[in-house]
């Protein structure tokens, strides 16, 4: 069984949905599972966390417990799912997690592959790409919490680790899985811990995961889940069939949209979504208040009647954000809306809504979190990478948790919408 843990909940939804597409038995967990948590058998079973933004030590402490729950749980790899925009920061996370992992499991040379080619995301000589644009700039280059500012990911990684930190180039990769293993074989006998691997195709990362098949703990995006799981599921030779996609729930249940990211693309998918569906914004500037702003938005739905999917949303511009961060502080300002958009699915739920499709990774959490989700069942993906999870509760929800920059910009729009919500 391959155990993975992932930085925050869309991520960790992302990397199920990658498993399971490469023929993987495929759970996904929210939060630290309870120890006494018995789970039927899977291929690859996914710890999803927050972890991504956190204070080091505290990833640093989850990372490891769901590392002890998967061991116990009868894992034999591990798997540390980070972004493929590799968000962070000098301070971490991503390097201070995999070193505690690596040293929990002993583990020797660790490999770090970002690239997802099915969300544009490819690293070649280093550089990381974001479709065809230089990370440093793209629209991560403003992000709010992790702004990325370099696209070279081993020097981004060694501000976060003081373990050493080695590129294997793309030419190695294109020679195949064992010019690959010869590469990482003397980077290995160098003393390198941490090896970038170059990435621009899903054959790459085919390759990538065959040479790693071996390796106690291997760290990268979605991409590298999807090599693995190819690779492994040919090793396992198809001794049983992938579980047929979760049966969804009627699609015109009551639906509700709730958007916090920033990105450029749910901004985008955010206007399209404005224009068939009505809107509530949240405004924390104006109101500093979780409870205020969940009422506020609880006595809006209740007044709009029968009406599919209304949106209500958080999500500002650049030049706005920057107005609130600074009115309110980051953290103050983060906290009043994840606060408010948690409190704001419960009543949701409560009031009938079946489907909630949330839209960034904090908000997705903090709706997770607030409705008590340990986990659930994978279903069809409304977009790569963004699968729907049935929860296994008397009365089952539908979760579309979409990070922020996934989905085209009618995604909102068609998620919401009976009979379009699914693409296969």
């Amino acid at each position: 069984m391959i155990g993975a843990i992932a930085d925050d909940f869309t991520g960790g939804t992302d990397v199920a949905v990658a498993f399971r597409r490469a023929g993987l038995r495929t759970m996904v967990l929210f939060g630290l599972p309870a120890d006494d948590l018995v789970i039927a058998d899977h291929d690859a079973v996914v710890i999803a966390l927050k972890t991504r933004t956190v204070a080091a030590a505290e990833a640093v402490a989850d990372s490891l417990a769901a590392a002890r729950w998967l061991q116990a749980a009868g894992a034999d790899q591990y798997f540390f799912k980070f972004c493929s925009t590799f968000d962070s920061t000098p301070a971490g996370n991503i390097g201070p997690v995999a070193d505690a992992l690596a040293d929990y499991l002993g583990a020797g040379q660790v490999v770090v592959v970002p690239s997802s080619p099915d969300h544009l995301r490819t690293q070649y000589l280093g550089h990381l790409f974001v479709d065809r644009i230089l990370l440093s700039d793209s629209h991560m280059r403003h992000h709010p919490l992790t702004p990325m500012t370099d696209s070279r990911i081993p020097v981004v990684l060694r501000s976060q680790t003081v373990r050493s930190v080695e590129l294997i180039a793309h030419d190695r990769v294109r020679g195949g899985r064992e010019d690959i293993a010869a590469a990482l074989a003397t980077a290995a006998e160098a003393g390198t811990r941490y090896a970038v691997v170059d990435a621009v195709s899903n054959d790459d990362l085919t390759e990538i995961g065959h040479a790693v098949l071996a390796d106690i703990l291997v760290t990268g995006a979605a991409g590298l889940a999807g090599g693995l799981g190819r690779a492994r599921a040919e090793t396992i030779a198809a001794t049983h069939a992938v579980a047929s996609a979760a049966v969804p729930l009627a699609d015109d249940v009551p639906a509700a949209v709730l958007a916090g990211s920033c990105s450029m693309r749910t901004l985008e998918q955010i206007a399209a979504m404005k224009v068939a569906h009505p809107s509530f914004f949240l405004d924390a500037v104006a109101t500093p208040d979780s409870a205020e702003l969940a009422d506020a938005a609880l006595a809006w739905y209740d007044s709009l009647g029968e009406t599919n999917a209304p949106l209500i949303y958080s999500s500002l511009s650049p030049e706005a954000l920057l107005e609130s961060q600074t009115v309110l502080g980051v953290d103050r300002s983060a906290d009043i809306l994840e606060t408010a958009m948690g409190v704001i699915a419960r009543g949701l739920v409560e009031r009938g809504v079946r489907r909630l499709i949330s839209a960034g990774g904090e908000t997705s959490g903090a709706i997770v979190t607030a409705l008590g989700v340990s986990g659930g069942t994978i279903g069809a993906e409304a977009a790569p990478g963004v699968p729907w999870i049935y929860t296994a509760s008397e009365q089952p929800i539908g979760l579309l948790l979409k990070s922020g920059n996934f989905g085209e910009p009618d995604l909102l729009v068609r998620a919401s919408t009976p009979s379009g919500s699914l693409v296969g």
